[in-house]
């Protein structure tokens, strides 16, 4: 269909070559293969008809999945709760470390039943 800006190609009109109709019809070709690429592309975009079976099949393999989720985050939890018991572990043993270490003697220091007695004979 033609408006204003579109140029009309009358073929009945004589004065045109072969050449021109040649040129005109590559022309029509070009412009086909446009509008096929683009009805193609909106075809595609459309939104492809499921059948239930298919989203019955969608849905069990989400549960399954969301299920194995669930599993996976419960093992989770349970070794975070293990590290953290670990953890405190540790950190009531370095306490208990630092209390003997702050109970003892320095390495330098001479005094003592041992040395004493030594110093006297």
């Amino acid at each position: 269909m033609a408006n204003d800006t579109d140029e009309v190609f009358y073929f009945s009109n004589l004065d045109f070559t072969r050449k021109d109709l040649i040129t005109t019809l590559n022309d029509m070709v070009i412009e086909y293969r446009k509008l096929s690429q683009s009805f193609e592309e909106v075809k595609a975009e459309k939104e492809i008809p499921v059948s239930s079976y298919d989203l019955k099949t969608a849905l069990s393999k989400l549960k399954t999945e969301n299920d194995d989720l669930r599993s996976r985050s419960q093992e989770m939890m349970s070794e975070n709760q293990r590290l953290v018991e670990i953890i405190s572990s540790w950190t009531k043993s370095s306490a208990s470390l630092q209390k003997v270490h702050g109970a003892m003697k320095p390495s330098d220091d001479k005094t003592g039943l041992y040395y004493e007695e030594m110093k006297a004979t």
